[in-house]
C-alpha cells in the first residue's frame, strides 16, 4: 500500500506498558506434553519503563481508510475479514496473520480461524489440523492481556521462546520465528486472538508495527463484536425459520412494491405446483381472477401500514385451487418498521404465510411417541386421527381392524387423559408437536 504523507501517532502509555508487565507474569503456564511431562514457559522479560513514550504508527491516511473499510466490511464477507487481514499482512511484512475466532480446546466444538498468507488464500490443511489436534496445548503465547499488542520475545526473550516445544516442533518447520499477539475481549463476551507471524529471514517487530497494530485493535474489537451479534441474529432466523418449515407453513416475504424478497422451500413446493398461486414478474399472483384482486388490495393496505400511513393489517383469504385440493389459506401481514430502521426500498414490508390442509407437519410421529410414551402403533394411529382420518379410515390406513384400532384408542385415551376423539386431536395440535 503506498504511503501517503500523514501519519496517526499511537503513545505507548502507562497502562500498556503495565499491560506488557502483566502479559509476562500470565504466561508462565504449564501445557502438557506426551507422556504426561509439562513445561514451565518462564517469561525472561517485559519491556522496561525506558522505551520510548511516543512511538508512532506512522501509517499514511489513505492506507488507514482502507484498512478501516476492510475490518468494516469483514463481518460481512466470507470468510470474516479475509480482506483485511491480508492487507495487514502486506503492511507488515508477515507472512501469516491470523484471527482466532473460536479458539482450539479438548472440551469445545472444531476451532475456527481465518487466515492471510503469503501463498495465497489459506485452505485449511494438515498444518492446522495438527496444531487443533495437538500443538494448541504446547502454545504458551495465549492468555495475554485484553487488548495489548506483545511480540513472543517481549514475553518470553528469544532464548525462552527459541528453546518452546511449540517453536521446535511446529512453527519452525513452517518457517515462522517472530509472532506478534493480541488477546480481544468484546463487551458481550466474545473473545478472539489476532496473531502476526514473520520468517526466520525478516526482522523483529519494530515498535511501528505494535503501534499500527495497537491502533487497528479497538476498530477490530468493534467488527467483532458486530460479527457475533450478525451471527447471533442469524441463528434466532436460522431456529424459527426451521420451526416454520417443520409446521409446513410457507412465508412469502414481500418488499414495498410487492416485490418477492424471499421465500420458504415450503412457499416454493407450493408456487411450482402452479395451482391457485403463481410468479408473475417477481411478484405472487392469485390465478382467479377475483382472488388476485383481493390478494392485491390486502398487499397494498399491508404496504401503507408499513410506512405508517395506515394502520398494520392482518387480514386472512382463501385461495381456491384446481383438480378437488382443498383450498389454501392465505394471511397477509404488515412488517412493521422499527424505530430505527433506515430507508431501504428493499426491506421487508409485508409477509403471506400459507397452510396447505394436504401438508402434514414433517418429524410428528417421533414426537408424539416420546411426549406421550405412545407405542409405535398407538402414535401411528393417533397421527392419522390428527391428520383428520375418521378411526375407520385410520385402521383402514394402518392395515388393523377396527377393533385393533378401538383397543388403541383406549390406550391412547388412558396415556393422554383425555376421553374424546376431537379433545385428542386438539390437545395433539396444541402441543409441541408440529415443531418436531
Amino acid at each position: 500500500m503506498a504511503k501517503a504523507p500523514h501519519s496517526v501517532n499511537v503513545p505507548m502509555t502507562p497502562e500498556l506498558r503495565r499491560g506488557l508487565i502483566m502479559a509476562a507474569r500470565m504466561n508462565r503456564t504449564d501445557n502438557k506434553l506426551h507422556g504426561g511431562w509439562s513445561v514451565l514457559m518462564e517469561t525472561r522479560w517485559a519491556p522496561q519503563e525506558s522505551q520510548s513514550t511516543s512511538e508512532e504508527a506512522d501509517i499514511g491516511v489513505a492506507d488507514f481508510s482502507e484498512l478501516m473499510a476492510r475490518i468494516y466490511q469483514g463481518p460481512l464477507e466470507t470468510p470474516p475479514w479475509a480482506g483485511a487481514l491480508e492487507l495487514v499482512r502486506r503492511l507488515l511484512q508477515a507472512n501469516y496473520v491470523t484471527l482466532i475466532l473460536r479458539a482450539a480446546a479438548s472440551d469445545r466444538r472444531a476451532p475456527l480461524s481465518v487466515h492471510a498468507s503469503e501463498f495465497g488464500p489459506v485452505v485449511p490443511g494438515d498444518g492446522e489440523a495438527s496444531y487443533n489436534n495437538y500443538y494448541y496445548s504446547l502454545d504458551p503465547f495465549v492468555g495475554l492481556p485484553a487488548d495489548r499488542v506483545v511480540t513472543v520475545d517481549d514475553v518470553f526473550g528469544d532464548t525462552g521462546w527459541l528453546s518452546s516445544e511449540l517453536y521446535k516442533q511446529f512453527l519452525k518447520p513452517q518457517d515462522v520465528r517472530y509472532i506478534l499477539g493480541a488477546d480481544l475481549r468484546a463487551p458481550s463476551g466474545v473473545e478472539c486472538r489476532f496473531r502476526v507471524c514473520r520468517n526466520h529471514a525478516s526482522k523483529q517487530f519494530s515498535a511501528r508495527d505494535k503501534a499500527i497494530c495497537a491502533l487497528l485493535l479497538p476498530h477490530l474489537k468493534r467488527a467483532v463484536e458486530l460479527h457475533s451479534r450478525l451471527d447471533t441474529a442469524e441463528v434466532e432466523r436460522s431456529i424459527y425459520a426451521n420451526a416454520i418449515n417443520r409446521m409446513q407453513i410457507g412465508t412469502i416475504t414481500l418488499d414495498e412494491n410487492g416485490t418477492i424478497i424471499d421465500l420458504n422451500s415450503v412457499a416454493d413446493e407450493i408456487l411450482k405446483q402452479n395451482n391457485g398461486l403463481t410468479i408473475a414478474r417477481g411478484t405472487i399472483e392469485a390465478t382467479d381472477a377475483q382472488e388476485n384482486r383481493t390478494l392485491k388490495r390486502l398487499i397494498r393496505h399491508a404496504v401503507m401500514g408499513h410506512h405508517g400511513t395506515a394502520a398494520a393489517t392482518v387480514e386472512a383469504m382463501p385461495i381456491t385451487r384446481s383438480f378437488d385440493k382443498p383450498r389454501l389459506g392465505l394471511l397477509v401481514r404488515t412488517v412493521l418498521l422499527s424505530d430505527w430502521s433506515e430507508d431501504n426500498k428493499r426491506r421487508p414490508a409485508v409477509t403471506l404465510f400459507l397452510r396447505d390442509p394436504d401438508r402434514k407437519p414433517q418429524g410428528a410421529q417421533e414426537i408424539i411417541r416420546k411426549l406421550f410414551d405412545l407405542t409405535p402403533a398407538e402414535t401411528s394411529l393417533a397421527l392419522l386421527l390428527t391428520n383428520g382420518l375418521t378411526l375407520e379410515e385410520a385402521a383402514e390406513e394402518s392395515g388393523i381392524s377396527k377393533n385393533t384400532a378401538r383397543t388403541h384408542l383406549r390406550a391412547i385415551f388412558s396415556k393422554t387423559g383425555v376421553t374424546r376423539q376431537a379433545t385428542l386431536v386438539r390437545i395433539l395440535l396444541g402441543s409441541v408437536v408440529p415443531l418436531g
